[in-house]
């Protein structure tokens, strides 16, 4: 079961990662849901997500373009739907037809294009693809939005009877407008409309010889709006009319609601096929912005993400045209642990970051903006201490909450855990804080958490070269300008570079001297190291003493091989019987093939078939009768040696192109070393630079101390640019 904390996702700012995400969708309601991202709770849900987002990734880059998903939302008609006695509108209608429409086109073109889109069609194949919802809707609507006339009998009749009222109206209108006239009653304008009605514009003078009702006059009381008392009694009969009109709409309204009710399951299941896949197409299209990918994702812990770039850094330079570093982090069982050192805005907090951001994207089911050939893994719990968290409101100093943060951490930690954690054991006094940060490690590590920490301590950085599953690392800075270069190198602590920066701000070189003689005694646990390492390489000489004696043992186990020299016979005699089996098919097959070619020659049927019986009746004599079950175990065994035979065919296809291969490569010859050249020792992780070379040995920098190294054990790393 996957749970991350809140307070993860809110050190790495997955809330804005999800805005822009949001800002991508179409549909108001997805917009709303893709806020509502959240890491998946099980890998079977997230396996899924993910294909599902790749799937549609794909469809920007091929021809099978998904069609639209946008839609209008009916959230107000399902809750109308569902209760009783109420009816939609038109406009309603015409949104659940527009929906139908989408969805029946979306899922139809998933199903064709299936072998494109095998995630995705799975996903929509729960959906009923059906059309009676859209015809019985344009049965009655017109593509304007109105009721068809021909929607009812009685809507007809209706109708038609309007449309003779109106005629009707226009003529007792006009023939009153005509005579009104004559008589020289009207105003120059003669008419207008008050209310939708043609109305006559009768000179106030005249007002009570005009018969009808008055609907108005003009500002100045010179004009007086009459209608006509001819007009008047068709236009109630007009009023009748279009109310029965619009009872018999509203009966087609609820008789069309009426049928589309127990539709209600699958224009709930419509709308929220259509939400995801838009928080879908979102994501996809995140994840174009960016050159996002699905990494493989290994079973086992280990993490590799090479060229890896922190989404929000990269898609803010991309708008101001800048250049973002990536980095490449590695973690793995033997690898467990990463200590980054080195001066601060040096890129160690953004790396911390960039790791956890998209570990947490991966696991919400989004792509991310790695190298095609980078691995990733699934952790059960992400847990993270970064930033400033002084609490006001809990009254709390950092130090405090950092180290309820710890509490936290112990609890919780086990070896499907990733921890990150900015600034380790700051927040104290120095001694006293390192101590108990480097417990705390100490800690995770003998519980086989994974993590990647930052910190200014050596005893961390020291601790970090002891144990074997962890790691120093450093963000690269130009030791004479002091600039940040943004690339992580794995294997070296990094300096601060306190002495140095304290100079290049103007801080007297006095000063610095005597503050350098005050930390001299510290020294001492780096010689320490420095033994611990030579140490290490007589252990390793041992280890190829032991191997010596590893041979004495191989003549002790003669006998399982002898064994095993069995099992090889009863597996010959097996290839033996395959290789009869596939000799008689291959004989079968060349008899077949000359009867074939006699029967083309001569077009001579009967004789075929004479010779094709004689062929079968040979060779069911030579059969033995056995039951269903043993043939059935016959056939097993049969598959398996076949199988057994491909598999070694294979490893020794292999094999020869390997060594094919290796006898085409020539050695490379060794380089020859130079003043400046950054190096190792062959066996050993740690990089520093040459400094002077004299009599077949190399004084090496390794930056806090150096050492004196036949240059036989040093390898380049890389060359001193020039």
């Amino acid at each position: 079961m996957i749970n991350i904390h809140k307070k993860t996702l809110q050190d790495l700012e997955f809330h804005t990662v999800l805005q822009q995400v949001s800002e991508l969708c179409i549909t108001p309601l997805g917009n709303e849901r893709a806020l509502e991202i959240y890491p998946y709770k099980t890998k079977e849900e997230l396996h899924i997500a993910l294909k599902l987002t790749n799937e549609y990734v794909s469809s920007f880059y091929n021809d099978n373009r998904i069609p639209n998903h946008g839609f209008d939302t009916i959230s107000k008609e399902l809750k109308l739907l569902n209760i009783e006695n109420t009816f939609l509108e038109i406009h309603g209608l015409k949104k659940i037809v527009a929906m139908s429409i989408s969805v029946n086109a979306i899922v139809t073109f998933l199903k064709k294009f299936e072998e494109y889109y095998p995630s995705l069609n799975d996903f929509a194949s729960h959906i009923e693809v059906t059309k009676v919802i859209i015809e019985k809707v344009d049965a009655i609507v017109d593509r304007f939005g109105d009721i068809k006339d021909n929607a009812s009998s009685l809507l007809f009749e209706l109708r038609q009877s309007i449309n003779r009222i109106k005629g009707k109206i226009n003529q007792s209108f006009s023939s009153a407008l005509n005579m009104y006239h004559n008589l020289e009653y009207l105003d120059d304008i003669r008419e207008t409309v008050v209310d939708n009605k043609r109305v006559l514009a009768v000179k106030a003078m005249y007002r009570r010889k005009v018969k009808g009702a008055i609907m108005g006059g003009s500002k100045t009381g010179s004009i007086v709006y009459i209608e006509p008392e001819t007009t008047l009694q068709h236009t109630r009969e007009l009023n009748n009319l279009e109310y029965e009109e619009q009872e018999e709409i509203t009966r087609i309204l609820k008789e069309v609601t009426n049928y589309i009710r127990p539709f209600l399951p699958l224009l709930k299941d419509y709308q929220d096929f259509l939400i995801n896949l838009d928080v879908i197409s979102a994501k996809a299209k995140y994840a174009k912005s960016m050159n996002g990918i699905l990494p493989e994702i290994s079973e086992d812990k280990s993490m590799l993400l090479r060229d890896a770039f922190h989404p929000l850094l990269y898609l803010n330079n991309l708008e101001k045209k800048e250049k973002t570093f990536p980095q490449t982090i590695e973690l793995k069982q033997d690898k467990r642990i990463i200590v980054i050192s080195g001066p601060n805005a040096g890129g160690k907090s953004i790396t911390l970051k960039t790791v956890g951001l998209l570990q947490v994207m991966l696991q919400s089911g989004m792509l991310i903006p790695v190298h095609e050939r980078s691995t990733a893994c699934l952790f059960d719990r992400i847990l993270s201490d970064i930033g400033d968290n002084q609490s006001i409101e809990n009254h709390l100093s950092t130090y405090s909450y950092r180290l309820k943060q710890m509490n936290y951490f112990l609890k919780k930690c086990n070896k499907n855990t990733l921890f990150l954690i900015d600034e380790f054991g700051t927040g104290s006094d120095p001694e006293l804080g390192g101590a108990l940060a480097e417990t705390f490690l100490e800690e995770f590590y003998h519980r086989e958490a994974f993590g990647i920490i930052t910190t200014h301590y050596s005893n961390l950085k020291i601790l970090a070269n002891e144990l074997p599953n962890m790691l120093n690392a450093n963000m690269l800075f130009d030791e004479r300008t002091l600039e940040p270069l943004f690339k992580l190198v794995i294997g070296q602590a990094g300096s601060s570079f306190t002495f140095e920066v304290a100079q290049k701000n103007g801080i007297p070189y006095s000063l610095i001297n005597r503050a350098k003689k005050k930390i001299e005694r510290s020294k001492v646990r780096f010689d320490a190291t420095i033994a611990k390492l030579q140490k290490e390489r007589s252990r390793l000489e041992k280890t190829g003493q032991s191997l010596k004696l590893n041979e004495k043992k191989k003549i002790e186990e003669a006998d399982k091989l002898e064994e095993i020299n069995t099992k090889i016979q009863k597996k010959l005699e097996s290839y033996q019987e395959l290789y009869d089996s596939n000799q008689r098919l291959i004989y079968l097959g060349q008899k077949v093939n000359d009867i074939a070619e006699t029967y083309f020659e001569n077009k001579r049927k009967r004789e075929l078939m004479a010779e094709l019986f004689k062929l079968v009746q040979i060779e069911n004599s030579k059969r033995k009768k056995v039951s269903a079950k043993q043939k059935k175990v016959q056939k097993a065994k049969e598959q398996q040696v076949k199988q057994e035979a491909e598999k070694k065919v294979n490893v020794i296809r292999k094999k020869k192109k390997a060594e094919k291969k290796k006898a085409i490569e020539t050695p490379k010859p060794k380089p020859v070393l130079k003043i400046g050249d950054r190096v190792r020792l062959e066996d050993g992780r740690a990089v520093g630079s040459i400094d002077k070379i004299e009599k077949n040995k190399a004084t090496v920098n390794y930056g806090l101390f150096t050492t004196n190294v036949s240059l036989e054990q040093l390898e380049l790393v890389e060359a001193k640019k020039l």
